[in-house]
């Protein structure tokens, strides 16, 4: 197994990466709040983890990755309200709208994906251990975690303890200990709601993540916990006071963490009017051309979605699919067994990536490979094996990336066709094989 080195936003420095487990990867990645369709920065985490995925697995790991959707939520409440449907109808919908964006995206599902409403009794037993032990209490049906009881509290997100309470605005008759103490079960009224021995309510979101990851991985503790880099206060900071109080952990030996997503140098947001959603996005460029702007910037700096960033990406796209489509049609019909291919020129983009998922660098390999690629097929004598080779190594770039670039799979019928089109291009009957060309377009052969 090669070695890989991550960012852990946990001890803020680049690590090698050794998993709990030879040979396997746990990760876990929190997932959306499905109320709306999701927007363009719901899609960068799924982007980045997913190309993580993908090259952990081509190396040789066996990778369990899981994400969740959070299905109970005030905003979700107030969406079913608004839009006459019941909460589950309300989520179902837009779950599935979700997968179709990461799909268009050329995401994989992943390996698990959990909805918090299928973990509330084991939400509540969680809940009713922590209160035994000390960490949480309840007030009037609501249920806080007692932040006093971890003694390094901010050690993900930096926060100083001090600082926080001298800032806080504390509520008067505030039911909390502390202004830090952080709702983990709600007492309400409205909306969905399960009994619980502090009454009828519904969870806390901070919590939701912690019962999961304990409940689907065999252990209480995971390689890699991932998500947006505003996740890492309060949400991921909070994850961690309760896994420390229930199990003496921090949930994730590896934590990674993505930047945001701007817009004309804007940070996306719905004050500045300027969110986007994501079916618009690859409605009006492609899923690929969608995906490759979030590639070409590194997990951890800022992505800048303008009309040149696009239009370059789409520019890009269609060089790799010309070159794809080529290579692959002289290569089917010369009669090479494409099975057989080594990715032979495939290393320095794999070094790239294990160097703390550097897409940016793999991404300018891949692009030296596809034009070594078209120089070879521009020889008067082609090498169809070392052809064949640098095809299978674009080919499982693209895979890692998950650059979605399909090329055409010729039938015999196909293949006669083509030779038809170059013996009459070689007998100068243009008529003849100006038709046929068009017969090629229209099959996508050309």
């Amino acid at each position: 197994m090669m070695k890989v080195n991550f960012y852990n936003s946990l001890t803020n420095k680049v690590e090698e990466f050794i998993p709990q487990t030879p040979g396997k990867v746990t990760m876990y990645v929190c997932g959306p709040t499905v109320y709306n369709y999701p927007h363009v920065g719901n899609m960068r985490p799924v982007v980045v983890f997913d190309t993580l995925r993908r090259f952990l697995t081509y190396i040789g790991y066996d990778v369990t990755y899981v994400s969740n959707y959070t299905d109970v939520d005030d905003k979700i409440i107030k969406a079913s309200i608004q839009e006459g449907k019941t909460e589950k109808e309300l989520t179902e919908f837009y779950i599935k709208e979700f997968e179709k964006n990461i799909k268009a995206m050329g995401c994989q599902i992943p390996s698990i994906t959990p909805k918090v409403t299928e973990y509330i009794n084991k939400i509540i037993d969680y809940i009713g251990k922590l209160i035994e032990l000390g960490a949480a209490y309840e007030v009037d049906g609501d249920v806080y975690f007692r932040v006093s009881k971890i003694k390094d509290y901010g050690a993900l997100s930096g926060i100083v303890v001090d600082d926080l309470i001298a800032g806080a605005r504390v509520e008067e008759n505030s039911k909390k200990e502390s202004p830090l103490d952080f709702a983990l079960w709600k007492k309400t009224d409205v909306g969905i709601k399960w009994k619980t021995p502090w009454g009828e309510g519904r969870p806390g979101w901070h919590t939701e993540c912690c019962v999961m990851i304990d409940t689907i991985f065999d252990r209480h503790m995971i390689d890699i916990h991932g998500g947006g880099y505003d996740l890492k206060f309060p949400h991921h900071e909070n994850e961690i006071a309760q896994a420390e109080a229930m199990n003496g952990n921090k949930i994730a030996k590896y934590w990674m963490h993505n930047a945001f997503i701007n817009f004309n140098n804007e940070k996306m947001s719905k004050s500045l009017g300027n969110v986007v959603y994501a079916k618009d996005l690859i409605a009006q460029n492609g899923g690929a051309v969608s995906r490759l702007v979030i590639l070409n910037a590194h997990y951890r700096q800022p992505v800048n979605f303008t009309d040149d960033t696009l239009s370059a990406a789409a520019q890009e796209v269609k060089k790799i699919q010309a070159a794809v489509s080529q290579v692959a049609l002289q290569l089917q019909v010369n009669g090479v067994d494409m099975s057989k291919g080594q990715p032979k020129y495939i290393q320095p983009f794999l070094d790239a990536m294990a160097d703390d998922l550097n897409t940016a660098n793999a991404l300018a390999h891949l692009y030296s490979v596809i034009k070594d690629m078209n120089q070879a097929i521009r020889t008067r004598e082609i090498d169809f094996n070392n052809l064949n080779d640098l095809f299978k190594s674009v080919n499982d770039m693209l895979y890692v990336l998950g650059l979605d670039i399909p090329f055409k799979v010729l039938s015999d019928e196909d293949k006669a066709l083509y030779k038809a089109y170059l013996e009459s291009k070689a007998n100068k009957d243009f008529a003849k094989s100006d038709e046929i060309r068009q017969e090629l377009i229209a099959k996508g052969i050309m």
